[in-house]
């Protein structure tokens, strides 16, 4: 059996042999032939063309009809490991190129694009450079089901059905903005209002986003949903005074925003009263293709309500479950919730509120051991067994605890068109064309449909398809097979995942350690600087003191009197003077002389006597401390002394 993935590669091949388009017919032809592929082109091509083919390498030629009854299409040969579709001379059949369809999707916007499947990729952009004003190297083309692909790939190439759904995206121009009053109108329009609205007479409370561009009259409608108040018959509290009309947009009509309080009340009146007890009897309400208030003023025509219902039996049906062409997918998610609730009960599977997109974040791009599989809950208010499907088995403690624990779950509403093609593109997108056609040819009997999905590395897998018709125990099971395929997956994660996380660890230790290194290299080296630095400065300091102590020096040994000789008419002292090295400085001087004059000799010879006291022996006297203007002869350093230097402490 093939899988899904060579399925749609089968009918990819099939319809590009064939020329056929229309999917369904090739899907019924193929299936016919049990997926087949040479079978299926067997038993088309000769009974379209009147080709007779001998085998895979022979040339085809022309002939009468083709008997598949009388030749049976022959089987491919074991030898064979390739397909080679045998295809009609061109003498007998020109093949006309097939022609491909192109929704593509950017903001709100659509375009329609139609080209032959010889063209390229790059065509696709140079049309949707003209139709969005936006330059080729800007757009990203996206929705490809092989991944992304260049401008220059050929589109036959890519084997694609007949209708695509592409979309474009463009990160780096800014979304557009205007400080205009129009564009602050257009934003204003653009945001959501939430409108916390009390039922005055159940003293319930419905909270409901809209966008700014919706009507007052849609907000009514809405609200007649959900309480079966008719518009007519809706007494308001809360509109500002400039919504005076109900054609006028929220986002005109004066709203606090983001969120706004009303209240709606029914007007009381016998006629409303009688159709009040009429409505909560049969739990519906009319549904109008106009204004909804169609039915509720059948009575003003002399028609009476037996006679309305029994009239417009088709058109009773309970609010819907999702709102149609919802802007906001979390907002419409929020009232499929609330409405889920209100049918089913309290105990359901707890529904995520966000986009599809979102869920495939909370699923499956997390940390490996935190991932989870998603399930999608796809509801449909016309099958036959969704109210069972809901309330036995959706709403089962066994479902809702496991579901809780090991899904994130998602759901949408296919029963309005609109919403079930939305949800087709979402799907074509994410999964594939071969899993949003799985879902478009489900009949309304069979749904509701369960998906399962399982996050990879590259792509997102649909494990299991789940229909209505189950029991409890089939669809745990189900669920619970699925787990375990999921759980051998996950350990793989995790164990990639350690590994990765280990070699990043060892490479943050090394880096850490290696910075470390250079923060300490360099402590190192600026202390290293800073060492030198200090001792450079050291060094000027002591030879500038040196310089300015030799300059003293020089300046006292000039100005010192020349020394008198021996024989002198005037007295002399003979000075004696030992150095703390044990060294003897001897001079004569007049014993008139000045104590400083031995001051400054001493000075002279390298020790200033600011550093060095001059001692005597006998007695032991610091002469220093005498007085430096007294005469030698007045000091008693006459006619010969011995003294001696010492350091000062």
């Amino acid at each position: 059996m093939a899988s899904n993935m060579d399925r749609e590669m089968i009918l990819a091949d099939f319809q590009a042999c064939t020329g056929i388009e229309n999917i369904d017919e090739a899907i019924t032809l193929l299936e016919q032939n049990n997926w087949d592929l040479v079978a299926a082109i067997n038993g088309v091509i000769p009974q379209e063309n009147g080709i007779l083919q001998s085998d895979f390498g022979g040339e085809t030629m022309p002939g009468p009809p083709f008997d598949p009854a009388s030749h049976p299409a022959p089987a491919p040969t074991p030898s064979s490991s390739a397909f080679r579709p045998v295809m009609p001379s061109r003498q007998i059949v020109e093949r006309q190129p097939r022609m491909l369809d192109f929704r593509v999707e950017y903001r709100d916007r659509n375009v329609d694009v139609v080209l032959e499947d010889s063209c390229t990729v790059g065509e696709i952009k140079q049309i949707l450079e003209n139709e969005l004003q936006i330059p080729v190297p800007k757009m990203l083309l996206k929705g490809w089901k092989t991944g992304d692909v260049e401008d220059s790939t050929v589109l036959k190439s890519l084997h694609l059905p007949k209708n695509n759904s592409l979309y474009v995206l463009t990160p780096d121009l800014p979304p557009p903005s205007s400080s205009t009053h129009a564009g602050a109108l257009q934003e204003s329009l653009n945001q959501n209002f939430m409108l916390i609205i009390t039922h005055r007479e159940v003293q319930r409370e419905y909270n409901l986003n809209f966008s700014g561009s919706s009507t007052i009259q849609e907000v009514k409608r809405n609200v007649y949903d959900l309480t079966s108040i008719p518009v007519r018959h809706q007494l308001w509290e809360g509109w500002p005074a400039s919504a005076t009309d109900d054609s006028m947009c929220l986002a005109e009509s004066g709203l606090s925003y983001p969120c706004h309080r009303l209240t709606v009340g029914r007007r009381t009146s016998p006629v409303q009263t009688r159709e009040q007890s009429e409505e909560q009897s049969t739990d519906v309400h009319m549904v109008s293709d106009s204004d909804g208030d169609d039915f509720e003023d059948a009575s003003e025509f002399g028609v009476d309500d037996g006679e309305v219902f029994g009239m417009a039996s088709s058109a009773l049906r309970k609010s819907p479950m999702m709102p149609e062409n919802a802007e906001n997918e979390g907002d419409a998610l929020l009232q499929f919730t609330a409405e889920f609730s209100s049918r089913y009960g309290d105990c359901h599977p707890v529904f995520f509120i966000g986009s599809l997109e979102a869920a495939f974040q909370e699923a499956f791009y997390v940390k490996a051991r935190d991932r989870k599989l998603l399930a999608i809950y796809l509801h449909h208010d016309e099958s036959v067994l969704t109210n069972v499907f809901c309330s036995q088995m959706l709403c089962a403690e066994s479902i809702v605890s496991y579901l809780s624990q090991n899904f994130i779950t998602w759901a949408w509403d296919l029963t309005k068109d609109a919403n079930r093609a939305r949800f087709l593109t979402m799907c074509n997108r994410h999964f594939g064309s071969v899993i949003a056609q799985t879902i478009r040819t489900q009949k309304t009997d069979q749904f509701p449909l369960f998906l399962i999905i399982m996050g990879k590395r590259s792509s997102n897998e649909v494990l299991n398809v789940i229909q209505g018709n189950t029991t409890v125990d089939e669809l745990m099971m189900r669920l619970m097979a699925a787990m375990e395929i999921f759980s051998a997956q996950q350990q793989e994660d995790i164990k990639d995942e350690d590994e990765r996380e280990a070699r990043e660890n060892v490479k943050r230790e090394q880096d850490e350690a290696y910075r470390l290194s250079l923060e300490a290299d360099r402590a190192k080296r600026e202390a290293h600087e800073r060492e030198m630095a200090e001792q450079f400065r050291l060094e000027q300091i002591r030879k500038e003191q040196e310089e300015e102590r030799e300059a003293i020096r020089l300046s006292l040994e000039q100005a010192l009197p020349p020394e008198p000789k021996e024989e002198n008419a005037e007295p002399v002292s003979k000075l004696r003077i030992r150095t703390p090295s044990g060294e003897f400085l001897e001079r004569r001087f007049l014993a008139s002389s000045k104590l400083q004059i031995v001051f400054d000799f001493v000075a002279s010879k390298g020790f200033p006597w600011d550093e060095f006291k001059l001692l005597s022996t006998f007695p032991r006297r610091d002469v220093t401390q005498l007085d430096p203007n007294k005469s030698l002869l007045e000091v008693k350093l006459f006619p010969q002394e011995t003294l001696f230097l010492e350091a000062k402490e």
